[in-house]
């Protein structure tokens, strides 16, 4: 999987510890389309995802921009999931 250095930029930033909460979405949304995900669209917030057989939801924030604490680290465990991680 080729990324661009933003992207990697953004999936190492989900992996960091401790979790951080300033993580744009809109780039997780980007990460996670160069990734090879699909993303449609659920009632509300809601974003499903599927990537490499694992399938999840996310809420959008609101009114902020960056994804909360909680949502970072269910980004990471969805990551996890679909075998996807940070280069060393």
């Amino acid at each position: 999987m080729k990324l661009s250095r933003k992207h990697r930029k953004t999936l190492c930033a989900i992996f960091e510890d401790p979790v951080r909460s300033n993580i744009s979405w809109a780039d997780i949304e980007k990460l996670l389309v160069a990734l090879g995900a699909e993303l449609s669209e659920g009632k509300g917030s809601r974003v499903r995802i599927y990537l490499n057989e694992v399938r999840a939801v996310f809420h959008r924030p609101h009114p902020r921009k960056e994804a909360d604490k909680g949502a970072i680290k269910s980004m990471k465990r969805f990551l996890k999931e679909a075998n996807v991680r940070p280069e060393e």
